[in-house]
């Protein structure tokens, strides 16, 4: 019993000291996930940091995802792009809702807006050394006009896209379409640029942007 109470607190203080040399100054911790995300059954740790650092959306968070490597913790990719400022959910406020792992996906999902409403899921995969955005699911709109869902697979590049419009009057018919579109390459690094990527659909005319 004693040497698990050891072992136990071995490894809690290695990580301690590892979250205390990569924590950005002045943070503090939003959440912690466990999980193996580069397949060597070891499992990695992500932390989600509310920085003291701002800008006009509120304080910027940053993502860490940290691997052990020889009994030494270190930092295999952290961004501070891919989580929005904690007011960057408008009048919904903080638009963070939670990081989970599955099947060796890091899976981050979001929301915001007011009356118009928008919530947005990214999906990674570590790949070719950076954890690239491999899959992202939104719905956007507002009761008793319309909502717009998109559902992209970047790997795969099938863009499925609808828009269910219930104010026909001021918006038209309901869309439909599903397009290919390759080539896009979105990681933590450059998730949520101040200037986004835009898709027309070549049938709806219906603009996307990522």
């Amino acid at each position: 019993m004693r040497k698990i109470f050891f072992l136990l607190f071995a490894v809690c203080g290695t990580f301690c000291l590892a979250q205390q040399q990569f924590q950005p100054a002045g943070s503090s911790i939003i959440e912690t996930i466990d999980g193996d995300l580069d397949g060597d059954k070891i499992p990695e740790k992500v932390i989600i940091y509310n920085t003291k650092d701002t800008t006009d959306m509120g304080n910027i968070r940053e993502i860490q995802i940290l691997k052990k490597v020889g009994g030494a913790w270190i930092v295999l990719e952290k961004s501070r792009n891919a989580v929005m400022e904690s007011n960057g959910g408008g009048m919904m406020g903080d638009p963070y809702r939670e990081t989970k792992i599955e099947k060796g996906i890091l899976i981050i999902s979001q929301n915001g807006g007011s009356s118009w409403k928008w919530d947005v899921t990214d999906k990674y995969r570590f790949q070719n050394g950076h954890f690239e955005l491999i899959g992202t699911s939104s719905i956007s709109g507002r009761p008793g006009d319309y909502w717009k869902e998109v559902d992209f697979n970047l790997s795969t590049g099938q863009l499925n896209y609808s828009k269910e419009v219930e104010n026909t009057a001021e918006y038209g018919k309901s869309l439909k379409e599903t397009y290919i579109k390759k080539g896009l390459k979105i990681n933590l690094q450059n998730r949520n640029q101040e200037k986004q990527q835009k898709i027309i659909l070549p049938k709806t005319k219906e603009e996307v942007y990522f």
